[in-house]
């Protein structure tokens, strides 16, 4: 017997039986909730013909994929030369070429970055809710940053290809664009969360919208940015080696053409050079992340 019917006090047994009331209307909510979204996703996954026979009679061919282009290294000549079969050396044979594109692929994220977070940071202020001039130019600035970051950076990568032809330029101005909007959402958003206290006082001391920014509302949230940035740069690495895809310049074309003529090994090789690139640009700017937000916080 439930022990507040067992006290037989009236207030008692209407407090529980309107928890038990309230009890059993949130499981109610949560199994119906649970059930429209499991009605939205068997939907979805119809829409877009991710069905499970699919699935599983493709899955053979990947691990089929992945078996064709992994290398034939030999234990006996594993360290030979490029002359011999089975020698790392031979499997990595255009390592000087591969290597210079790659130095290029990271020098457009660079750059890109650069001159993306530049933009994104002109624009940002303007576009934080709680300092913006007017509500027109919060409006304008938002959907403005909401458009460069809507448009994917290949599809950006194609209209500059038609325009200034096949090489970097195209790439790193896609990317730049993208990066722009990307980074000025973060950017107004860590403006956003600000403390108020110094515009206040640089305002009430006769300072301009500008001094405002720049003495009252940069410094606090300087550490964020550099922190978006950096990590801009490492998802912007891999952009890069995407949109060579379409001619954008960097590694990415030169694995788009190994990929068309089923030069198997050698997609392992670029791919396996990719991935150890973002690895170490991932740990340098970790590195360099906590040590300028270090230096900054100490600082203040």
């Amino acid at each position: 017997m439930n022990p507040a019917y067992a006290t037989g006090l009236p207030a008692v047994i209407r407090g529980e039986e309107a928890f038990l009331a309230a009890r059993r209307a949130k499981r109610m909510q949560a199994l119906l909730g649970g059930a429209i979204l499991l009605v939205c996703l068997v939907a979805a996954a119809w829409v877009s013909e991710a069905r499970p026979a699919t699935l599983w009679a493709g899955l053979p061919r990947i691990g089929e994929y992945f078996a064709r282009i992994l290398p034939d290294l030999r234990w006996a000549s594993l360290f030979a030369n490029a002359e011999t079969e089975g020698s790392i050396a031979f499997w990595m044979y255009r390592l000087p070429e591969w290597t210079a594109l790659i130095l290029e692929t990271a020098n457009m994220a660079a750059l890109a970055t650069l001159m993306g977070s530049v933009f994104a940071l002109a624009f940002a202020f303007p576009a934080a809710r709680n300092i913006t001039p007017s509500g027109f130019v919060y409006q304008a600035t938002r959907r403005l940053l909401e458009a460069l970051r809507t448009v994917p950076e290949i599809v950006y990568a194609l209209i500059f290809v038609w325009a200034f032809g096949i090489g970097p330029l195209a790439g790193i101005l896609a990317i730049a664009l993208h990066s722009a909007g990307a980074n000025g959402k973060l950017f107004a958003e860590a403006i956003e969360n600000a403390d108020l206290r110094p515009w206040e006082a640089v305002r009430a001391a006769g300072g301009s919208w500008v001094q405002g920014c720049r003495y009252a509302i940069l410094p606090q949230v300087l550490p964020n940015i550099l922190s978006y940035v950096l990590l801009r740069f490492e998802v912007n690495i891999r952009s890069a080696s995407v949109i060579g895809f379409v001619g954008a310049g960097g590694v990415g074309e030169e694995l788009y053409k190994v990929i068309s003529f089923n030069y198997y090994e050698e997609i392992s090789a670029i791919v396996l050079l990719i991935i150890l690139t973002v690895s170490c640009v991932d740990l340098l700017s970790e590195r360099l992340r906590h040590a300028a937000i270090g230096r900054l916080e100490a600082a203040r």
